[in-house]
């Protein structure tokens, strides 16, 4: 407890975990959606495999909490930008959109925690 304010203390770092884990998820299952719809095979090893790189991260902030929370920062940023342009390029919200919502939600989660892990916020 923070004895100035009476607030726990890295109350949101938690969240901020648990959103990496299951945006990896979601990446995942989204690139394999990708391959079962419509036989993208890109989809499937870029979803796949970011879904992957985004776990990763989730388990090294069990470890060193601010290089895991930087990894997923970075790794989500990425997925932002590819996200949107595949969004500009296609015109659909399905399913570059919705995925850049999704990326761009748990980004700001992200660096929430981040922000409080480095004692910027409490």
């Amino acid at each position: 407890m923070n004895p100035e304010t009476g607030a726990a203390v890295g109350q949101f770092i938690p969240i901020a975990q648990y959103t990496i884990l299951g945006t990896a998820i979601l990446v995942a299952l989204g690139g394999i959606m990708g391959f079962v719809k419509a036989k993208s095979k890109a989809s499937l090893i870029a979803g796949v495999i970011s879904g992957i790189l985004l776990a990763v991260s989730f388990f090294v902030t069990q470890a060193d909490l601010r290089a895991g929370l930087v990894a997923a920062t970075v790794l989500l940023f990425l997925l932002d930008g590819m996200f949107a342009s595949r969004l500009a390029k296609t015109k659909k919200f399905m399913p570059s959109g919705m995925m850049l919502v999704i990326c761009s939600i748990a980004e700001v989660i992200v660096i929430v925690g981040l922000l409080q892990a480095v004692g910027v916020i409490q």
